[in-house]
């Protein structure tokens, strides 16, 4: 795979997508994932009732997700004999910055740090671990992804026309 794309650079652009909708009521909208759809809603904080998922832990969770397959797939190719792991993905909000209280105050999960506690079948290098914990930081997406704003954009859908009108 990876000779393929150093002779073919383009075959390593993957796209990828998330779509969520208005399908349920309320302030949330419902996105639909791998493992079917998540109902996100604001967080207690900022006025909701704890009823749907935040997308500030859903975030953190991606990270998690993220940071857990790279730190794997690098200890692998370290040749690490990692046995297990538990990640941990923290961060927190300001409120009055997302409510628009302070304009001010910074809007985001700030500060984030990512812990990987892992187990090991036998005495590993302290250096190694140094060494995993840059690469994973490295080639984690979503990590990395998180160092630009992303560009949003509101349109308006276009208006369907009346039956039988063309």
């Amino acid at each position: 795979m990876k000779q393929r794309y150093r002779d073919d650079p383009a075959a390593a652009i993957t796209p990828l997508r998330g779509v969520g909708s208005f399908a349920d009521p309320g302030i949330t909208c419902t996105v639909r994932t791998f493992a079917g759809p998540v109902r996100a809603g604001l967080h207690p904080a900022t006025g909701g009732d704890g009823s749907a998922a935040c997308s500030g832990d859903m975030l953190l969770e991606a990270l998690a997700a993220c940071a857990g397959v790279t730190c794997r797939s690098v200890a692998t190719a370290m040749a690490l004999p990692i046995t297990g792991a538990e990640v941990v993905a923290l961060g927190s909000f300001d409120a009055t910055g997302t409510l628009g209280i302070d304009r001010t105050a910074e809007v985001g999960v700030s500060p984030i740090t990512v812990t990987i506690t892992v187990t090991t079948s036998t005495d590993v290098d302290p250096a190694a671990f140094t060494k995993l914990a840059e690469l994973t930081e490295r080639y984690c997406v979503v990590g990395r992804s998180l160092r630009h704003a992303p560009v949003i954009r509101v349109v308006r859908a276009e208006q369907l026309s009346p039956a039988g009108d063309e």
